[in-house]
């Protein structure tokens, strides 16, 4: 088990990961998003992972409208995706993170499963060429739910699940049942806490997640991969002290 950090894109990648190399995290959920983290030099960030012994998993902008059925925005959400697998690849990535995509006309918006999964086939495909799995996150309705995940399993070849425990603690399945039926799919996860109500992105024992169950949940999956801490925090000082409180639980637990 691994336990990482995403960079905030508002900041500078290249300070964020020293910072999180300084701290002693095991990898960084590279972010690629604007303002300051939508391009990357992959020498000087290839640098900085060797000099920190730091590993790195994919995390792309949640905002692309890759499954709107037009082809030509089809087309760039896919050119964009590709320049980030590049990036991934060249740092050494084996998953690129892909949410859902919400938006599309209003006559079609019955059919965004569908439309996701058709999207999605090329995505997969493209990012198979630069040695990348998918790894689709479960957010709001209707992706929320194990029964979307086992048809887009059962149609789109080699896609995985990427299991937000936040986010599965304000749709209709939980962490449990996620783990349950679809452990054999996990290949990236995301740790934070909130009150059920909203993404808070809030430290671990914050929120009204049961922390113990989530742990003992993955951990029965036979899970031991990458763990990444999406805490939100202001106050970059503040922010440490919740990330290695954060960390520590997370190693109790796993023990």
């Amino acid at each position: 088990m691994k336990i990482g950090v995403m960079n905030n894109p508002s900041h500078v990648v290249y300070d964020e990961t020293i910072a999180f190399g300084e701290a002693g995290f095991d990898f960084i959920d590279l972010t690629i998003e604007g303002p300051k983290a939508l391009y990357v030099d992959t020498d000087k960030m290839s640098s900085l992972l060797e000099k920190y012994d730091l590993a790195i998993t994919g995390h792309t902008d949640p905002c692309l409208p890759w499954a709107y059925p037009i082809p030509e925005i089809r087309q760039a959400c896919l050119n964009e995706l590709e320049r980030c697998a590049r990036i991934f690849s060249a740092l050494g990535a084996g998953i690129m993170n892909i949410h859902p995509c919400y938006v599309s006309p209003p006559a079609m918006r019955g059919s965004i499963i569908e439309l996701n999964i058709e999207a999605l086939k090329p995505i997969v495909q493209m990012a198979s060429c630069h040695d990348l799995t998918i790894a689709f996150e479960n957010f709001t309705a209707p992706f929320d739910r194990v029964a979307t995940f086992q048809r887009m399993f059962s149609e789109v070849e080699e896609l995985r699940l990427h299991l937000d425990f936040g986010h599965a603690n304000l749709g209709r399945n939980n962490h449990e049942v996620f783990c349950q039926q679809l452990g054999d799919y996990i290949t990236h996860v995301h740790f934070s806490d909130n009150r059920a109500t909203a993404d808070h992105h809030m430290p671990l024992g914050v929120g009204n997640i049961d922390w113990k169950n989530a742990v003992n949940s993955l951990k029965a999956t036979g899970y031991d991969g990458t763990i990444t801490l999406e805490v939100f925090c202001g106050d970059s000082r503040m922010l440490f002290k919740y990330l290695d409180l954060s960390r520590k639980y997370v190693r109790e637990l796993w023990k």
